[in-house]
């Protein structure tokens, strides 16, 4: 059973529509098989010639009664056409149909005085036709949004109830059968910053793991690959990530840890799973736990680099900051300009800064009592200009440093 909807300007429009076929041999008479005109007083029979109803505008007179505020097309009409394979519906029960398709859409509820006028009206074969008006009686307008799914949903329970519904064998061999008998492999983040593989109990499994790069580790715990200790952390996400499409592929079912996943939105590897915050904090750990100068050197990198450190991204980030300001509002010159001397004195650290690390890896351990004596007189002139060492009344045993350059301010153009 299939329910179609349309909508018209006027029921006197639709009697062309419902006696304009050429095939009289599949037209039954034309009769009127149910029908409720709510607040019309006129006395319209329930079962007679449809014209009368469509033609005296029995059915738009809720319409015309609220003027310009009806819609434009304010006639709502379904079609419905049952299986041709079964037999055809009595009146009786294709009124019936009717009564529950305008149910169902909320047109016209059981003992709602207000509802929407409607008649269902035959003139073919296996169908009928609903026709009714959207405007209520009380002035209100019936909302026809989803209409035309809870119409087809009726419909289908009307065609279950009827027995017409044809039930299938379902295919023996379903997409459940091709899955894997193995269960899940997940793929995780230890505490340690390891990545573990778990559940890999066959050969295949083990194959594209190891294809990926993972190692295998049999001991009394069972079967499981992890990715070698010497892996870069930026590399294990994109690692983890290649090894569950492939086994994906295999039709495994994977569990990958989110924070390893490359392939979620604003999650592109290990570097950037963390904040800004902690992703500095990484890094001072790195410099506190460097066992060399190298290490050290290599921990700095990731501050000092010009093209990509962290210090050059403050640097973008705030002359973004100083240009978007002046963006938003055009007066707030002043804020935009605190934002750029912001900028020009990280861009001055990074020239007082550069060579450094060129210099820390050219440190050795065999200069550590120059260092030590390099160190004191820094800590001294550090003293000599600290106001909290002043205040306590300490000298330093060096001459303070010279007071550094005042920064001039730049010129931005910007007139009040």
């Amino acid at each position: 059973m299939i329910a179609h909807l349309q909508r018209a300007t006027s029921t006197a429009a639709l009697i062309p529509v419902l006696y304009g076929h050429d095939a009289p041999h599949f037209r039954l008479r034309p009769r009127l098989i149910g029908a409720d005109y709510r607040g019309s007083h006129q006395q319209l029979p329930l079962f007679g010639d449809p014209r009368e109803v469509l033609g005296g505008g029995v059915l738009d007179a809720p319409a015309a009664r609220i003027g310009a505020r009806a819609p434009e097309r304010p006639v709502w009409l379904c079609s419905v056409r049952s299986d041709p394979r079964h037999p055809d519906l009595t009146d009786t029960q294709w009124a019936d149909v009717a009564r529950r398709l305008v149910t169902v859409t909320g047109l016209a509820l059981d003992g709602d005085p207000n509802g929407c006028r409607w008649a269902a009206i035959r003139t073919l074969d296996r169908s009928v036709h609903i026709v009714a008006t959207v405007v209520r009686e009380d002035g209100s307008i019936h909302s026809t949004y989803r209409d035309a799914f809870h119409a087809q949903a009726e419909c289908h329970r009307i065609a279950a109830d009827l027995g017409h519904l044809v039930h299938t064998v379902p295919s023996v061999t379903t997409a459940k059968d091709y899955r894997m008998p193995t269960p899940p492999i997940a793929i995780g983040l230890e505490p340690s910053g390891a990545v573990v593989a778990k559940g890999a109990g066959d050969d295949l499994a083990a194959t594209l793991l190891k294809h990926a790069g993972f190692a295998e580790k049999g001991d009394w715990y069972g079967r499981r690959h992890r990715l070698p200790t010497t892996t870069a952390p930026a590399d294990r996400a994109a690692i983890a990530t290649h090894a569950a499409e492939m086994l994906r592929a295999a039709r495994y079912d994977v569990d990958l840890d989110p924070r390893l996943d490359t392939t979620l939105p604003g999650n592109p590897g290990d570097r950037n799973q963390l904040s800004a915050g902690d992703q500095l904090l990484q890094v001072t750990d790195r410099i506190r736990g460097a066992t060399s100068f190298d290490e050290l050197a290599e921990a700095l990198d990731q501050v000092l680099d010009p093209d990509g450190g962290i210090l050059d991204r403050v640097h973008d980030m705030l002359e973004a900051a100083s240009e978007q300001a002046t963006d938003l509002d055009p007066e707030q010159y002043a804020l935009s300009d605190r934002l750029g001397f912001a900028a020009d004195f990280v861009s001055a650290a990074q020239g007082e800064l550069a060579g450094l690390l060129d210099e820390v890896q050219r440190a050795q351990s065999h200069d550590a009592p120059a260092d030590t004596a390099s160190r004191s007189a820094t800590a001294d002139a550090a003293r000599a200009t600290s106001p909290a060492v002043t205040a306590r009344g300490v000298t330093a045993s060096t001459p303070p440093a010279a007071p550094p350059q005042a920064v001039v301010p730049r010129q931005t153009g910007r007139t009040r």
